[in-house]
């Protein structure tokens, strides 16, 4: 019950805050989008410290952050890693849920940020919208997250790994940054619940531009899913998770 009582503090803590820094920022982040991304930095600040003082969560972010123009391919097991991945990246734009742009506050920060919103589950529709969504800009600057299991999976779940992260990969000829997780241990799909512990995105080795879809896809999925599970056995040995 303690943990349940601390968490729903957290909740209370963190949406409140979401819509005060939207408000508060608002201004920036119609000037440009360097001011949205200000706002968005402060905000999660915040957020995490008020994740640690309050559930005893802290998060992580170990390997090389990318800077460049680049794709990051990333494990998805929760909410969390869409916030470390935003305040870890300089200049990040998200393949996200096409209803989160109707959220207030959070909807308006993503679009600014250049996000890509996407109508998941409608096979060869969704893969069409995603490749018009990221055309609408001139050129990939930044960092584009995507996830190529398309959704948050349980930890130590199988999933496939779709085609939309290859897509992107091929049309652009950018290199791909995997990214592993074990957010879903702390903060699970579906769950009230914010356990304390260490939330840790990984950045990984990149892999080259031009790969073929099997090679790509065989290449993300043996450099994720083993350093995935490394952190899984982590948060199990180290904090009973």
């Amino acid at each position: 019950m303690r943990i349940l009582a601390r968490s729903c503090v957290f909740h209370i803590w963190m949406y409140g805050l979401m819509m005060l820094c939207g408000i508060a920022f608002l201004p920036a982040a119609l000037w440009s989008r360097a001011g949205a991304y200000w706002g968005i930095d402060v905000y999660l600040r915040l957020v995490f410290w008020g994740l640690n003082g309050l559930c005893g969560l802290r998060v992580e972010i170990r390997g090389k952050v990318p800077t460049e123009n680049v794709i990051v391919a990333s494990k998805h097991q929760s909410f969390l890693d869409v916030l470390i991945l935003v305040y870890a990246l300089p200049e990040p734009k998200i393949v996200m849920k096409d209803l989160i742009r109707w959220v207030p506050v959070l909807g308006f920060y993503g679009m600014r940020m250049g996000n890509s919103p996407i109508r998941r589950g409608k096979g060869r529709a969704s893969v069409d919208q995603l490749m018009s969504e990221v055309a609408k800009r001139s050129d990939l600057d930044g960092q584009l997250v995507i996830y190529p299991q398309g959704s948050r999976i349980v930890p130590g779940v199988e999933a496939p790994y779709k085609a939309g992260a290859h897509l992107i990969y091929d049309t652009y000829r950018l290199p791909c940054v995997p990214a592993a997780v074990n957010t879903g241990h702390f903060w699970p799909r579906i769950s009230p619940y914010r356990y304390p512990g260490l939330a840790v995105i990984e950045f990984l080795e990149p892999l080259p531009a031009g790969l073929s879809r099997n090679d790509f896809t065989n290449a993300l999925r043996t450099r994720i899913e083993p350093a995935s599970d490394a952190l899984s056995a982590e948060a199990r040995e180290v904090y009973g998770r």
